[in-house]
């Protein structure tokens, strides 16, 4: 399911991109991951696919599963749950990838499962809390609590999920794949 191309779709097809834009501004598609509820803004997100194989890459962190081929693309894939050094959870058939773009490198995200996509307007996002040393090393990720009714959603910033070693990691998985398009 491409989440992008569904939120633009409900626009009038002689909108112009940056109305396109504006209609995605707000929105967020959420998941679960442990106990709690994570927010990617949509305009990261290109497509939620199914769970599949995975070609693991040696020497790399944990939370790096590997690469897939998607449709000829080789994607990197990160676990969520891994990377925010949470309990370890067993794929099922509502384990899902979550493929988003971040900063011009294509990455997916194996959560454990999709929840929404919601509307979050600016006034209804705080920024995390920070009690101690721990929750700003856990809170690293998010940028701010966003409240969607009764509830609270984590939002993410995608960029940070990402350290420099993971960017080169990724960006050599993603120049192995333009050499092998070349040849």
């Amino acid at each position: 399911m491409d989440v992008t191309n569904e939120v633009i779709s409900q626009t009038d097809n002689g909108q112009t991109a940056r109305d396109e834009r504006d209609a995605q501004k707000g929105k967020y598609m959420t998941f679960k991951s442990g106990n709690e509820y994570f927010g990617l803004k949509i305009q990261y997100v290109n497509e939620i696919i199914q769970f599949q194989a995975i070609t693991a890459i040696p020497e790399t962190a944990d939370y790096i599963k590997g690469l897939i081929n998607l449709r000829g693309k080789i994607i990197p894939v990160i676990d969520i749950s891994l990377r925010f050094k949470q309990k370890p959870f067993e794929y099922d058939d509502r384990t899902c990838i979550i493929v988003i773009n971040v900063q011009s490198t294509v990455v997916g995200l194996i959560i454990e499962k999709i929840a929404e996509v919601v509307e979050i307007r600016e006034e209804n996002i705080l920024p995390p809390p920070s009690i101690g040393k721990a929750d700003k090393i856990q809170n690293k990720y998010v940028y701010g609590i966003g409240k969607v009714g009764d509830s609270v959603k984590l939002l993410l910033d995608p960029e940070k999920l990402l350290n420099d070693e993971d960017m080169s990691v990724l960006e050599q998985a993603n120049n192995l794949e333009a050499e092998e398009r070349e040849v």
